[in-house]
């Protein structure tokens, strides 16, 4: 059954005053001014939005930041977007549950704390036959791995280990990790399509542990994420927490 728009119920970081979204980065802001809309009725379920290059123009930013706003209200579950067509206000009968990517920078830096980022390895690679199936490409294929350890405070609180297809993101080795992370830059350069995740505690390899500041036998939570494009993989990430270090959170509203 269709709701009302007085019924749908969305948490902004507060809709209600403008002055909240100072210092904000602009792809929040236009999140919290399209949540806003949604919250109050504006765009009820299934109503079309206004487009990227209207958000653009009422924003004065980026088509690029555009896009990352509306890349992660649809992982969010508030709208949907299809290609050639338009964004559309969500249908609120339908119940999900999925994981939003977030920057663990921005994570980190919104708690108060500041982050840091270790680069242990950066380089290019041949796609070993291991490296191909989790990938998703062909064995032998160019792709760049990094190895990072991210810290809060001081403390580790991830080791990322990545392959990234040199397809995708041809200047990927030329960034700089310890001032911008891969997740930031790779969701800028190349807009990702579905992402695919899995999460288990498990033990943390030798060398894992070692970055990390563990012992082998220290339990750890670990997420394996794979991210594609329209036509191909963009990477694959295995982020490997301390288990008394990291918790995930999620929201469910029937």
């Amino acid at each position: 059954m269709k709701q009302p728009p007085a019924s749908r119920k969305i948490r902004t970081a507060s809709t209600a005053s403008a002055a909240n979204s100072a210092g904000m980065a602009p792809f929040e802001r236009i999140k919290q001014h399209i949540k806003g809309k949604l919250e109050s009725g504006v765009w009820p379920p299934g109503a079309l939005m206004p487009s990227e290059a209207e958000l653009v123009n009422e924003f004065a930013v980026s088509r690029m930041t555009v896009n990352r706003a509306l890349r992660e209200l649809q992982l969010e579950g508030l709208v949907d977007r299809v290609q050639g067509v338009g964004t559309f206000a969500a249908q609120l009968h339908r119940v999900s549950s999925s994981l939003v990517i977030r920057d663990i920078h921005e994570e980190i830096v919104a708690r108060g704390h500041t982050h840091h980022a270790t680069v242990h390895l950066a380089r290019e690679e041949t796609a070993s036959a291991a490296v191909a199936q989790r990938l998703g490409v062909a064995v032998g294929a160019r792709v760049f791995h990094t190895l990072i350890v991210h810290s809060e405070n001081g403390v580790q609180l991830q080791c990322e280990d990545r392959y990234v297809n040199a397809l995708c993101a041809p200047d990927y080795l030329s960034v700089d990790f310890t001032q911008v992370t891969p997740t930031h830059y790779l969701l800028d350069v190349a807009p990702l399509w579905e992402a695919r995740f899995s999460v288990q505690a498990g033990l943390p390899t030798t060398r894992e542990a070692k970055l990390l500041g563990l012992k082998t036998s220290d339990p750890c939570l670990i997420v394996q994420r794979r991210t594609v494009n329209h036509v191909m993989p963009i990477t694959q990430a295995r982020l490997v927490h301390p288990a008394g270090r990291y918790q995930i959170d999620g929201v469910f509203k029937p």
